[in-house]
């Protein structure tokens, strides 16, 4: 059978997160979500997404084929349901499809002519940029029971102060050096060639992925997701690094998403609670205004490539967009559209020239190369948010 995880109407609710990829490579828990498919199915899925991401996220189709939301979760009795689907079957949750069944002949889909399947189930959705820290210490729990069922935890070296530590696992590679784990209110996954520094404090659920680190003195507080070759460093609560971003200083990080390739300068802070303890409201891509969260405490969204000088304060519920680079004293503004260069006394436009000089500078760092399909993927976002750089 050929799986496809499509991106469904929720993608513009997750932006600027989606700008650059497909909603299935989210990461949320340990594994990104198309990860913890695969993981389940024991195959390789394809994409349907925006066009001008195709060529990086290739959609393959066959003669039957079943889609699957990428905006949910799996589950060992989810994926059973879907691995049984038959022609004509679809699964619900709600009023949102999980996925169906289809073949390829099929130009649409009318779910009324279909058998639906209703998932009863409690199962992680991923419906806004907010729901990626709130729900990733329930994500971090099922992932660290997917991936270490039936196998043995690399032993706890000497030094280290451990609470619970049957909840603690490491992968081979790993080094922590004289820190403490508290894994009594949740796991914590060391990944494959990681490694925590001297002095470290660390409260489950925690999540650290392949060749993160975490530097000398660092505190992290549960519900924390390091994701690969990201370097963390301070005061860090209920966030995720989704991967090769960098917070290596002191300073406050909370409630809060990074992409890729971002980088927050030393003692940056952002709030993540108001002083009047109201309801935080995020800008929203969808309606062009700020919304609703429905949260206390909800801080900093960053996409792919966006960075910020040393002692940068970002507001609560701030919204920075793709290749944005703040800088300067204040408080900014607390959306900051992509392709911004400034801060609280203004902004410019951040040229795309100087842009992919920065990319390719620091993608080099990583021995990676910066190529044609993820300049056209940025040409494409520098187009599509300039409606919003109103200067």
């Amino acid at each position: 059978m050929n799986y496809i995880l499509f991106d469904s109407d929720v993608r513009k609710a997750l932006l600027p997160l989606t700008y650059t990829r497909p909603v299935a490579d989210i990461r949320i828990g340990i594994l990104t979500i198309r990860e913890k498919w695969e993981k389940y199915l024991g195959l390789t899925t394809t994409t349907i997404t925006e066009a001008y991401l195709e060529e990086k996220y290739p959609m393959v189709e066959l003669d039957t084929n079943i889609l699957i939301n990428a905006s949910f979760c799996p589950t060992k009795s989810l994926v059973e349901k879907v691995k049984n689907l038959s022609k004509n079957e679809a699964i619900f949750k709600g009023d949102d499809v999980i996925a169906f069944y289809t073949i390829d002949s099929q130009e649409e889909v009318d779910f009324d002519a279909y058998t639906q399947i209703e998932f009863e189930e409690e199962i992680i959705q991923i419906k806004n940029t907010w729901d990626i820290f709130s729900l990733n210490g329930k994500a971090i729990q099922e992932d660290f029971n997917l991936l270490t069922e039936g196998r043995i935890s690399e032993p706890i070296p000497e030094g280290i102060a451990v609470l619970n530590k049957e909840n603690v696992f490491i992968e081979p590679g790993a080094k922590i050096v004289f820190s403490t784990l508290n894994a009594s209110e949740g796991p914590i996954y060391i990944g494959k060639d990681a490694l925590i520094m001297d002095g470290s404090a660390i409260r489950g659920p925690f999540a650290m992925c392949n060749n993160a680190v975490v530097k000398m003195g660092a505190k992290i507080y549960k519900d924390t997701t390091i994701g690969p070759f990201s370097k963390i460093g301070g005061e860090v609560s209920n966030s995720v690094i989704f991967g090769y971003s960098s917070k290596g200083h002191d300073g406050y990080l909370g409630n809060s998403v990074l992409g890729e390739w971002c980088n927050l300068g030393a003692d940056t802070n952002n709030s993540n609670l108001k002083n009047n303890y109201a309801e935080v409201k995020l800008w929203s891509y969808e309606t062009n205004r700020f919304a609703k969260t429905g949260l206390q405490f909800c801080g900093l969204i960053m996409g792919d490539h966006s960075k910020c000088g040393i002692n940068t304060m970002f507001n609560t519920g701030t919204v920075v967009g793709v290749s944005a680079n703040i800088f300067g004293s204040g408080f900014p503004r607390n959306f900051i559209p992509s392709f911004s260069w400034g801060g609280s006394s203004g902004f410019t436009v951040f040229q795309t020239n100087k842009v992919y000089e920065v990319v390719t500078a620091v993608l080099k760092r990583r021995n990676l190369l910066f190529n044609d399909i993820d300049k056209k993927i940025l040409d494409h976002v520098f187009e599509e948010t300039k409606q919003y750089r109103n200067f």
